[in-house]
């Protein structure tokens, strides 16, 4: 039977009066890749922070082997002041290992990663996909038992990144890395069904896990094969559903007036209505199908098919979306047309977009400033959470005519824009 290197029992999160994670209990046993997929805004990264010790959770318990962790970032986090082969040294240096020994293995995990040669770089010299190896070097060095990857291919282009995922799962399944096991933030559901051997698929509001999956697939993995893309499909099909991502409430009977929005443009909006309203879909399409045809990527496909459901202008249902009658009407309509409809819907189905238009309208002068609308949210999201929320607000209401934003005086108006 396996090691379990890692258990998590009732792990909950709190900023404030924010709950970010809710009830999650994890075992991460030795020989496998976890993925964690969700959203963006989760929690999949919180988790992982609490798990490498650099938060302490709000409640529950996080439990180790006792082995060391080490992290990939998102962001490369290199020095730039530092070469190569500095980079890699700097965690044996943090843990007091004699500069003999420490040089041998910066040295040994540079020429495992493939950088041999580019010791003496600096950072300004490497591509992304080289920076990227480096930090891949750094977590290496340290000889963890557990590696926690945070989104680590998602700052580099569609063909680097897809050549460090091959490389990396080589060295994992030719046991060539000092690794017991992965746990791997993502947000890409073919990147998840691609590396990992279980896949934790995470609700919103607050983070939790919503559904497992297991990957019984063995490397190298057939992208095209019909078991492959039938656990795609499966994915999208729990991310997209009322029932298992978390946000039944939201995506079934609307959302509450100080819920998060996606940062959504109008533009997004506009085009995949345009696509599904064309011959091609004729207002209806297999999720997965279009986000691979459209090649937007798998978050903002999911993104966008969230918000047309939540302004009514599409239907979404086991891993299909269908245009309802507002969203063909918008699609074939000119563009005065379409910023009538689209207020229309903003009004009827965006709580806070109506609430600020009724205070604009109620108030002397029509004007209101923008730090009564977000603090108000700040009172139930973070800040971030708030900002992007008022964000998506104002673009969609700038689009629709609804009511103006002054950045200067940061004032919200129902002066138009166009006068």
């Amino acid at each position: 039977m396996a090691d379990t290197l890692l258990e998590l029992s009732h792990i909950k999160q709190y900023y404030g009066k924010t709950q970010i994670l809710d009830n999650i209990d994890l075992k991460l046993q030795s020989g496998e890749i976890v993925g964690l997929l969700g959203k963006s805004g989760s929690g999949k990264s919180t988790l992982l922070r609490i798990i490498a010790g650099l938060i302490i959770p709000s409640e529950g318990t996080a439990k180790r082997s006792g082995g060391a962790v080490a992290m990939v970032f998102q962001t490369f986090a290199l020095f730039p002041w530092l070469t190569v082969l500095e980079n890699v040294e700097l965690g044996l240096e943090a843990l007091g290992v004699p500069e003999k020994e420490m040089h041998r293995r910066a040295l040994a995990a540079i020429d495992l990663i493939g950088l041999d040669g580019y010791e003496s770089a600096y950072p300004r010299e490497l591509s992304g996909g080289m920076k990227q190896r480096v930090g891949f070097a750094r977590a290496l060095v340290v000889n963890p038992e557990i590696l926690l990857m945070d989104e680590p291919f998602s700052a580099l282009d569609v063909l680097t990144a897809e050549t460090l995922k091959t490389d990396f799962l080589d060295l994992w399944t030719e046991h060539k890395m000092p690794l017991k096991s992965v746990l791997m933030v993502t947000h890409n559901i073919e990147e998840a069904v691609v590396m990992s051997d279980r896949i934790l698929i995470f609700a919103s509001n607050p983070g939790r896990v919503a559904k497992e999956v297991k990957v019984d697939l063995p490397h190298p993995r057939d992208r095209q094969s019909p078991q492959f893309r039938a656990l795609v499909e499966q994915i999208y099909m729990c991310m997209t559903s009322s029932g298992q991502n978390g946000d039944s409430a939201q995506t079934t009977q609307g959302i509450g007036m100080d819920d998060k929005l996606p940062r959504v443009s109008p533009n997004q909006l506009s085009g995949m209505m345009e696509a599904l309203a064309s011959p091609t879909y004729n207002g209806h399409a297999d999720i997965p199908a279009l986000d691979h045809a459209l090649g937007i990527g798998t978050e903002e496909t999911l993104h966008v098919v969230e918000v047309l459901r939540l302004f009514k202008f599409a239907d979404v249902a086991k891993g299909d979306i269908t245009l309802t009658t507002a969203g063909k009407n918008f699609a074939e309509a000119d563009t005065q047309k379409r910023k009538q409809i689209f207020a229309e819907h903003l009004l009827r189905n965006i709580p806070l977009a109506a609430y600020i238009h009724r205070v604009l309208q109620d108030r002397p002068g029509h004007r209101a400033p923008r730090i009564r609308f977000l603090t108000r949210l700040e009172d139930h999201l973070t800040e971030d959470d708030a900002l992007n929320v008022l964000t998506a607000i104002t673009n969609w209401a700038r689009y629709a005519e609804l009511f103006a934003y002054d950045d200067n005086s940061e004032t919200f108006s129902l002066e138009n824009p166009q006068a």
